[in-house]
C-alpha cells in the first residue's frame, strides 16, 4: 500500500480543526437570532457557549482515557461522525433544549479531537519536524476564527441560523472524508491509560496551579466575547452586515495575536503571560468605557484590541503546562494536556456564565468588568507561581 504523505495527513487534521473551530464560537454571531427563534433571554442563549465549553471540559480527559486502546484512525472517523451528528441536531433542532443537546454532542467530539490530534500530528513526521507539524494542524483553528465563524454568521444573517450549522456539517463531512483517506491506519496506540496518573497530576501543586491559570486567564475574555454580537448591534448600533465584517477583522487580529503570543512566550513564559493578561484586562476596560459612551469609532477600536489580546496567551499557556508535565510527571504528558484543554473550557464556561449573570442583572455593557476580575485572579496566581519558582532556586 502506498504510504500517505505526512503533509496530506496534516491537511486532513487541519480541515477537521477548521470545522471544530468554526462550531465552537458560531453561536456568538447567531445569538440574537437564537433569542428571537426560541423566545429566550440573552443569558439563556449564552448556554450555547457555556454548555459547549463544559462538554469539552468533560469530554477531553474522559474520552481520552476511555479510548486509549482504540485504533487512531478509527477513533478520528468516529469523532468526526459524532461531530456531524451534533451539528445536524443543532441545525434542525425544533426546541432550544435539543439545540443544547446538539451543542453538547459536538463538544464531546471537540474535546477528544484536541487531545489526540496533536499527538497524531507529531507521530506522522520526523522528530525534528514535530513542532512545525503541530503548528500546521492548529492553523485550522486560526483560519476558523478568521473565516469560519464570520462566514457562518454571514450565512445565518442572509438565510437563517439553521443554515449556519448546515454549513458546519458540510465542512465536517469534508473532514470525515479526508480523515478516511489521508490518516494512516498504523499510528501508535497509547494503550490503556494508567489512572494513577490522575493522582500524580492533581497532587502536584505546580501543575494544578497552571490549570487554574489557564482557566482564569483564558476564560476572562468570554465574559464579554460571548455577548460581543449583542454589544456591537445593541450598544454600538452596528448593522448586522457590518458586524460580520467586524468579526472578520476581529479574527485577523486573533491570528496576529496568536503569532505574537507564541513568539513572546518562547522564553520567560510566566512574565510574558503576566504582561499579556495585563494588556487583555486593559482592552476589556477600554471596551467597557467605549460601550458606556456608545461610541462606534471607539467600539470598533476596542473590539480589534480585544481580538489582538484575547487569545495571545494560548501558546504560552499550552507550553507552560507541557513543560511542567515533562518536569514533574513525564509519564502523564498526554493526560496533562487533556486536562489543560479541559481547563481552557472551564474558563469559557466560567466567563460566559459570569457574563450571562451580569447581562441578566444589569446590561451587557458591564460584562467586560466581570472579565477583568477573572483575569486579575490569573495574574495573582502567576505571581504565586513566580514566588514558588524563586523559592526553589
Amino acid at each position: 500500500m502506498k504510504k500517505i504523505s505526512p503533509s496530506l495527513t496534516l491537511l486532513a487534521l487541519a480541515i477537521n480543526a477548521f470545522a471544530i473551530g468554526s462550531t465552537e464560537f458560531i453561536s456568538v454571531g447567531l445569538m440574537p437570532m437564537i433569542v428571537n427563534t426560541f423566545n429566550i433571554s440573552l443569558s439563556q442563549a449564552g448556554l450555547t457557549v457555556s454548555l459547549y465549553a463544559l462538554g469539552v471540559t468533560v469530554g477531553a480527559p474522559l474520552l481520552t482515557i476511555l479510548t486509549g486502546t482504540w485504533n487512531r484512525k478509527t477513533l478520528m472517523v468516529s469523532i468526526m461522525g459524532l461531530f456531524i451528528l451534533g451539528n445536524l441536531l443543532s441545525a434542525f433542532a425544533p426546541t432550544f433544549l435539543l439545540l443544547l443537546v446538539g451543542r453538547v454532542l459536538a463538544s464531546l467530539a471537540h474535546g477528544i479531537f484536541m487531545s489526540i490530534s496533536t499527538v497524531i500530528a507529531a507521530d506522522v513526521v520526523r522528530p525534528e519536524k514535530r513542532a512545525s507539524a503541530i503548528a500546521l494542524m492548529f492553523t485550522g483553528l486560526t483560519v476558523a476564527t478568521v473565516i469560519g465563524v464570520p462566514l457562518g454568521t454571514f450565512i445565518g444573517h442572509h438565510s437563517n441560523w439553521h443554515m449556519s450549522f448546515v454549513f458546519i456539517v458540510v465542512i465536517g463531512l469534508i473532514g470525515l472524508i479526508a480523515t478516511s483517506i489521508l490518516v494512516p491506519k498504523g499510528l501508535p496506540i497509547p494503550g490503556k491509560i494508567n489512572l494513577s496518573g490522575l493522582a500524580r497530576i492533581f497532587t502536584n501543586k505546580s501543575i494544578l496551579m497552571s490549570l487554574f491559570i489557564t482557566a482564569f486567564g483564558y476564560g476572562g475574555t468570554f465574559a464579554a466575547y460571548t455577548y460581543l454580537t449583542p454589544i456591537l448591534e445593541g450598544t454600538f448600533r452596528f448593522s448586522a452586515s457590518t458586524v460580520v465584517i467586524i468579526l472578520v477583522a476581529y479574527g485577523v487580529m486573533v491570528a496576529i495575536g496568536n503569532s505574537l503570543g507564541g513568539h513572546l512566550a518562547n522564553k520567560n513564559i510566566l512574565p510574558a503571560l503576566q504582561k499579556m493578561f495585563a494588556a487583555l484586562a486593559l482592552s476589556l476596560l477600554f471596551l467597557f468605557i467605549s460601550a458606556s459612551l456608545a461610541s462606534q469609532p471607539l467600539g470598533l477600536i476596542a473590539t480589534l484590541l480585544l481580538g489582538l489580546f484575547a487569545f495571545m496567551n494560548v501558546p504560552g499557556l499550552q507550553l507552560y503546562v507541557v513543560q511542567l508535565a515533562e518536569k514533574f510527571t513525564p509519564k502523564d504528558i498526554t493526560l496533562v494536556s487533556a486536562f489543560n484543554i479541559a481547563a481552557f473550557n472551564v474558563g469559557i464556561t466560567l466567563g460566559s456564565f459570569v457574563g450571562g449573570q451580569i447581562s441578566k442583572g444589569s446590561s451587557v455593557v458591564f460584562t467586560p468588568l466581570g472579565g477583568i476580575i477573572i483575569i486579575l485572579l490569573a495574574m495573582f496566581l502567576i505571581r504565586l507561581a513566580q514566588k514558588d519558582q524563586a523559592s526553589k532556586l
